[in-house]
């Protein structure tokens, strides 16, 4: 027999072996139900701490990393306002330099236009005295030739041409250089040579061609038949006119009147005797005008060669700025990508706590659920076993409880 105490009125009574054991067992039972229990919430507290660790930790993980862009962000919009604004300055700066440049352009050749004008009108007028004053010479030219021999003839004009070039033209133009073509290694050659410079630059330069013959002259001459020899002897030679002197087709009043533009042909000219001269010094300070125009329009090009540079710098600004902001939109979708990925991690966390409970809640569930009637269902060894422990009737009791 053994004895037991009531906790509750201390009153002691007595129980026998079977019943002590079936007491005994149920005690273990509630105390390991209750170890069970005890266990499943200290492991139910340990998970909610751990996924609210989590929790917190990716909160303040992603508060950061949002801190962070926005940081690097705001520091980016700033510098792009910095470009921004270089860059507008930059481009007001361009258009009032290039409306500068136009504008002294414009006046430039204005002003080039007045002198030119100007000068045009001035030797229209020295042109038309100096025709009043060589037409008195036709007379002699025309009666020239008939006391001349057939090679004194050709002769005679080359002579009169460099006679008055010494005589009106060189006291004038000392630098200029004016003598016989004497060179015929390309196979052709013309008379005369005439070329003028200003300090470097030469901007005229005329190769002549003198034609003659005499009035018993069976088989005539005429004028066009030395064009193309005249063209290619300039070409070869480098100069910029052509020039023919002319006495034939004397009857010719086309050539008659005055100075003859070939327009079949590249700044070519028949003249007579004559208009030697005058084509001469027409043509020099016509041309002679150009070296101021070309010094200006080089100029000009300078500064349109500055402002070709400077637009060229400014691409080149406007494309490293594009690629900087390139590789900042790529950084920025890095950093978005990481996040989506930490936050993808998380949830997968979640989903793995939230299963490790849900095994949990069921284990419970099956360990509140065990008795021993289940225990020892379709089991007659186990049923057996219990029955001879402590009877068929404390173990239906015990179920009974259960």
């Amino acid at each position: 027999m053994k004895e037991i105490k009531c906790p509750h009125c201390g009153e002691v009574f007595s129980v026998d072996e079977a019943d002590y054991a079936l007491l005994l067992n149920q005690v273990k039972n509630t105390e390991f139900h209750s170890e069970v229990e005890r266990r499943v919430k200290e492991l139910e507290s340990q998970w909610r701490s751990r996924q609210q660790l989590e929790a917190q930790k990716a909160a303040y993980d992603h508060q950061n990393e949002t801190t962070r862009l926005k940081t690097f962000l705001q520091a980016k919009d700033n510098e792009l306002q910095l470009l921004k604004s270089r860059l507008d300055n930059l481009e007001r700066i361009k258009d009032a330099e290039k409306a500068n440049a136009l504008l002294q352009k414009d006046n430039a050749i204005n002003e080039l236009k007045t002198q030119a004008r100007m000068r045009e009108e001035n030797l229209v007028s020295a042109y038309n005295n100096k025709v009043k004053e060589l037409e008195n010479q036709v007379d002699y030219y025309k009666n020239f030739k008939t006391s001349l021999s057939t090679k004194m003839v050709g002769e005679s004009l080359e002579q009169h041409c460099a006679v008055q070039y010494e005589q009106y033209l060189r006291p004038y133009m000392p630098n200029a250089e004016f003598g016989k073509d004497n060179d015929d290694k390309l196979g052709s050659k013309g008379d005369f040579i005439f070329r003028d410079r200003v300090d470097d630059m030469e901007y005229i330069s005329i190769m002549f061609e003198m034609k003659n013959e005499m009035d018993t002259t069976e088989k005539k001459h005429r004028n066009d038949e030395f064009f193309a020899k005249l063209d290619k002897d300039r070409k070869q030679k480098g100069c910029e006119y052509a020039v023919l002197v002319s006495m034939l087709e004397a009857d010719n009043e086309f050539y008659n009147n005055g100075i003859v533009m070939v327009h079949q042909y590249e700044k070519m000219y028949v003249i007579r005797p004559q208009f030697f001269v005058p084509l001469i010094t027409l043509l020099v300070q016509t041309n002679r005008k150009t070296v101021e125009y070309q010094r200006e329009l080089a100029l000009i090009r300078e500064k349109e060669v500055d402002v070709t540079n400077f637009e060229a710098k400014l691409d080149d600004m406007k494309a490293g700025f594009s690629h900087n902001v390139g590789l900042a939109h790529d950084q920025y979708n890095k950093a978005i990508d990481a996040i989506d990925k930490s936050i993808r991690d998380l949830e997968a966390v979640k989903e793995n706590l939230m299963k490790s409970g849900n095994n949990l809640r069921l284990a419970n569930n099956k360990l509140q659920d065990i008795t021993i009637r289940k225990l020892t269902y379709n089991n007659p060894t186990m049923k057996k076993l219990f029955q001879d422990a402590a009877g068929e009737d404390a173990v239906e009791h015990i179920d009974s409880h259960a």
